[in-house]
């Protein structure tokens, strides 16, 4: 038979657990809005998300690709080499935007158009996000070395 001390530590015990667990399903729940996922043009081409789902996108911008469409609107394409997908974005663009520049947009897939909320452009010249470098390494298009993130890489003073 189980002493009254042996019980209640079983009891706390699974009371802990129990606690810890709806603990990680809440912090899920509330967290679930701000992940986005990457994604590459040739992924969203082969396997595209539902209209619902926040993600992000990048690649470089299509040569002459970038149009304006009504009074705030742009139009243009985003690759990774492979695949094409066209993106709207509603806004301004970042100062450093042009064709054949890295970029990532966040946004939607909605009948096979990427609308984008956010748009970011590289910062320098030398700057490409590690998400962009990585999908284009992986389709065989980017042949650059990797950069450098860290403020003051390489300085030893």
């Amino acid at each position: 038979m189980m002493t009254l001390k042996k019980r209640r530590r079983i009891q706390v015990i699974v009371l802990a657990f129990v606690a810890l667990g709806i603990a990680t399903v809440l912090i899920g729940y509330a967290l679930q809005d701000g992940i986005n996922y990457f994604r590459s043009p040739t992924q969203v081409t082969e396997a595209p998300p539902p209209p619902s789902e926040k993600f992000r996108i990048g690649g470089l911008v299509t040569e002459n690709s970038i149009r304006t469409v009504g009074d705030a609107s742009v139009a243009f394409s985003v690759t990774d080499g492979n695949a094409t997908v066209p993106v709207v974005y509603v806004g301004m663009l970042p100062d450093l935007f042009e064709e054949g520049q890295g970029m990532i947009g966040l946004g939607s897939l909605v009948d096979g158009t990427f609308q984008a909320t956010e748009i970011l452009a590289k910062h320098d010249e030398n700057y490409m996000p590690a998400e962009v470098i990585e999908a284009l390494e992986a389709q065989g298009v980017y042949q650059g070395g990797r950069q450098e993130t860290e403020i003051g890489a390489g300085n030893d003073s």
